[in-house]
């Protein structure tokens, strides 16, 4: 007998053609109804950007999920026949479901039900193009599947053969799972391997005493747009959610003389997958690593203060809300941008346009100020003969005033805290 192993029929939407989307909303308690418009308008933009489109929403006000089918009996027979009615292809919850009402509701509905964390993992698989990236992708791809792995047909154990061995093996779906692990196990070593790589890289960024500055932000913020702006990257930025998931790092000099790193990295969203986030550890390392966060704002968004929020829940998530950031409200040149007003109620942020430039000079003051704030201005007195100090002093930090004797240069400086006591040995105390 032939076994087969199959997935939530492909878990993901498929792209050989424009399926036909029904939305699915739950109204819970403490949830508005406003919210919830704004929950699904997202999914909505979410489906559009993984090749589908929506053809109708359908909402229910419940306490709590059902356990079985997540909606209620009367409403699930409701879905059902609108799906009929409009000859729809898939069912997207905006909700998680549980492996068992995944497979409740596809008996039920006659066709795939998926959720709002498999929209998001079929978009990055779209716009994965690095190995890193694809790598990550697959990895949360199968830790998602995992627990859906499930049986086409066939009975529920294979039977060894021999004296001694009678009785029930290993069944296909546990080779199946076995095989699952195994794979995501590989994908882990790899991930542990660029980790690696980029800790060299790391290291030999710090010797060089180069400030890291990521941008963050929620998806289709324009952080990427914000990065060629600063660094003339020309990066590819577009309007659409997720193009960016592999970091990408250009350097700049600031009006001291100091060169930065940037970086720009994945977009964030609410209820962003766990998968992904432990998947995408490796890339988001750069983010708890950082000297700076540049948090950019879509100023356009109605939704703004709560996109600020859902970015703070993923900083807190990675471990990343210690380190300084500054809010950027971009877009201030959209029609309807609410960045002055934005601005106002979030002390120390400033606006910008990334496609404008304007007030991109505050934006660059802004975090060469915030950089410097850790900083000593001290007086180092550095034998002559000593050119490699010298230099070393030169790349570390930025020159005040600079004086010779016949012995020794002294130079007044703007040192951050290692750079500081590097030179602790040189210094001239006040």
């Amino acid at each position: 007998m032939e076994f087969i192993l199959t997935y939530v029929p492909t878990t993901l939407i498929d792209r050989s053609f424009r399926e036909r989307i029904v939305l699915v909303g739950v109204l819970f308690p403490g949830v508005s109804s406003e919210e919830l418009d704004r929950e699904l308008d997202e999914l909505a933009l979410l489906v559009d950007t993984a090749g589908a489109d929506v053809v109708a929403r359908v909402v229910q006000r419940r306490d709590a999920p059902d356990p079985a089918t997540f909606l209620g009996s009367g409403k699930v027979r409701e879905l059902h026949e609108i799906c009929l009615a409009i000859d729809s292809d898939t069912v997207v919850f905006d909700h998680d479901l549980s492996p068992a009402q995944q497979r409740n509701l596809e008996k039920i509905l006659g066709r795939t039900a998926i959720d709002r964390t498999a929209v998001i993992l079929d978009i990055f698989a779209q716009n994965a193009r690095t190995p890193e990236g694809k790598a990550q992708v697959e990895l949360a791809l199968l830790s998602y599947r995992l627990p859906r792995l499930r049986r086409a047909s066939g009975s529920l154990s294979q039977q060894a053969g021999g004296i001694g061995t009678r009785g029930p093996g290993e069944t296909q779906l546990e080779v199946d799972r076995r095989r699952l692990v195994h794979r995501m196990h590989r994908l882990e070593a790899e991930l542990h391997e660029i980790e690696r790589t980029r800790d060299v890289q790391r290291q030999s960024r710090q010797r060089g005493r180069h400030r890291e500055v990521t941008l963050v932000g929620y998806t289709n913020a324009g952080k990427s747009s914000m990065l060629n702006l600063l660094t003339d990257a020309g990066v590819v930025a577009e309007d659409r959610l997720f193009v960016t998931l592999d970091p990408r790092t250009r350097q700049r000099q600031l009006p001291g003389g100091e060169t930065i790193l940037f970086t720009d990295t994945v977009g964030f969203i609410s209820k962003l997958p766990h998968e992904l986030v432990r998947a995408f550890m490796t890339t988001l390392d750069s983010v708890r690593l950082a000297d700076l966060l540049v948090h950019v704002v879509d100023a356009s968004s109605p939704s703004a203060d709560e996109q600020i929020e859902a970015v703070h829940e993923v900083l807190r998530e990675i471990g990343a809300d210690h380190v300084p950031e500054i809010l950027v409200f971009n877009k201030c040149d959209v029609e309807g941008s609410r960045a002055h007003e934005l601005v106002a109620r979030y002390p120390g942020s400033v606006y910008a346009s990334a496609v404008t430039g304007e007030n991109i000079d505050t934006v660059i003051g802004a975090i060469g100020d915030c950089l410097r704030s850790s900083d000593h201005i001290v007086t180092l007195r550095l034998p002559i003969g000593r050119g490699d100090l010298i230099a070393a002093a030169h790349r570390e930090g930025e020159v005040l005033d600079k004086s010779m004797t016949d012995d020794f240069v002294i130079m007044r400086m703007v040192l951050d805290d290692i750079s500081t006591a590097r030179f602790e040995p040189w210094r001239v105390s006040a």
